[in-house]
């Protein structure tokens, strides 16, 4: 029998550009190239204490070490990116700095135009709006049911997305967020067939749930279910680093990959991030190892028993797919009676050291991740059964603040032409019958307030009591 040493889990799959910047490490040259502080040497001592020497030292960027490139990928990269396309199942897949972000943008300008039509749900990611800021096409709204009781956005209708294609015979794309920020599903499956029929291509902004293809027990990724590109944020879930995302172009997909690529190039830097790209290397490579998928198993196990827990309370309750429709389980929506979404937040921080993903006006969001303990879910449910029994009171009321916008546009102007008008600075409470000329949309979760283009009305005041002063058209 061979002998299985305790590295063996963490070295069985492959991971090209950690290989490569590790043998980089080990091989120090004479540096005379960027970056300008030479593998730490040149950085503020206290910086180089609190990340550590060898976080510095492998800090570079590509052409220089044998670690290839990244626009166009050869190399350590390029293998590394055909290693994550086969993880995903995807025909292509490129690595992306700026986060899913980059990717949207990409997709956005390289594959639509001047007054183009694209079909969107109303709760997309407002750099989905700045790509069409950049191409000039035009959104047409998918309004997704409203879960009222819990003051988030649904699921989108399959039917709706039809009666919007038979309605609008110049829609050119349908661009898809799923699952929403708080782990509700669509029925992707659905829209792909309705969008073929009508040949017309399908993108996903799947963003919050790159773990799908690697657990049985989870939602099938839109990958496997037609989708023409789908957009990861590997650092949101996958264990990535901030900011690192993967698009990935569908085996049989109709997009032109050629035109994406060539915008993703004008995009991206010049001097990408070989930490940033290694950990989107490493991230694939831990999913795809026994460790990662031990990891990924344990997070769902943890969300599971943190809804359970919830279940056993009086007052505070977890959204479940009780009407009709699926959650991705690893991401816990809760509301608790008599506090809004923010105090919960408040009360979790304050008192007892937790943060939460994101808190609005009903609930707030938990993420059970692959770096979670179970010992960390019991804290949380101990928090949860003192706050259950306590008499908090709320206080966020008097605000009179929200946060999740639940507002349907009303447009008067293109994106492109009202981001480009001539503009003026007015006060908030002269913004009333406006047109507004800016994107305001705050994150998480990056849902827009208000767009360029949109007629401001009274409802938007109460989203917008962190601003003294809106750009609106002259």
């Amino acid at each position: 029998m061979t002998s299985v040493t305790k590295n063996d889990k963490y070295t069985k799959t492959r991971a090209p550009i950690v290989e490569a910047l590790k043998k980089a490490y080990e091989n120090p040259t004479y540096q005379f190239h960027i970056p300008g502080h030479t593998k730490g040497s040149g950085a503020l001592p206290e910086f180089k204490q609190l990340i550590g020497r060898k976080a510095l030292a492998v800090d570079t960027t590509d052409e220089f070490d044998n670690l290839g490139t990244l626009h166009p990928a050869t190399g350590p990269i390029k293998e590394a990116q055909e290693l994550a396309a086969k993880a995903f199942g995807a025909k292509k897949t490129f690595f992306l700095l700026n986060g899913s972000t980059a990717g949207n943008l990409a997709l956005a300008m390289g594959l639509t135009k001047k007054g183009q039509k694209i079909l969107t749900n109303r709760n997309c990611h407002r750099s989905i709006l700045t790509g069409m800021i950049i191409s000039g096409a035009e959104p047409l709204w998918l309004v997704p049911e409203r879960f009222e009781d819990w003051g988030i956005w649904g699921n989108v209708s399959p039917e709706r997305v039809e009666e919007m294609l038979k309605m609008h015979g110049d829609i050119s794309m349908v661009w898809i967020t799923n699952p929403t920020y708080e782990g509700v599903v669509s029925d992707i499956k659905s829209i792909s067939a309705i969008c073929k029929r009508y040949n017309v291509p399908l993108i996903v902004d799947e963003a919050h749930a790159c773990l799908w293809n690697f657990n049985d027990h989870l939602p099938t990724s839109a990958l496997k279910l037609g989708a023409d590109a789908v957009v990861h944020s590997l650092h949101k879930t996958g264990g990535s680093m901030s900011q690192s995302s993967m698009l990935h172009i569908a085996e049989n997909s109709m997009i032109d990959v050629d035109a994406v690529e060539k915008a993703l190039k004008l995009l991206h830097t010049t001097s990408p991030s070989l930490m940033l790209l290694a950990s989107l290397d490493a991230a694939r490579a831990n999913l795809e190892s026994p460790r990662g998928r031990k990891q990924l198993q344990r997070a769902i196990s943890n969300a599971k028993y943190l809804r359970s827990e919830i279940d056993k309370l009086e007052h505070i309750h977890q959204l479940k797919p009780d009407f009709g429709y699926k959650t991705d389980v690893t991401k816990v929506f809760i509301k608790a009676d008599g506090l809004s979404g923010k105090r919960l937040e408040s009360i979790l921080e304050i008192d007892f050291n937790i943060e939460v993903e994101s808190a609005s006006d009903a609930g707030l969001l938990l993420l059970s991740n692959i770096g979670n303990k179970r010992s960390d879910m019991q804290y949380l449910v101990e928090c949860l059964k003192k706050i259950d029994t306590a008499n908090y009171s709320d206080i966020c009321y008097l605000e009179n603040k929200k946060h999740m916008p639940m507002l349907t546009p009303i447009i008067k102007m293109s994106l492109r032409d009202a981001y480009y008008s001539p503009k003026e600075t007015i006060p908030k409470s002269q913004a009333i019958g406006r047109i507004s000329a800016e994107v305001i949309a705050e994150c998480p979760p990056g849902i827009a307030v208000l767009l360029p283009g949109e007629l401001i009305t009274e409802d938007h005041l109460p989203y917008l009591t962190d601003y003294e002063f809106i750009e609106v058209i002259k």
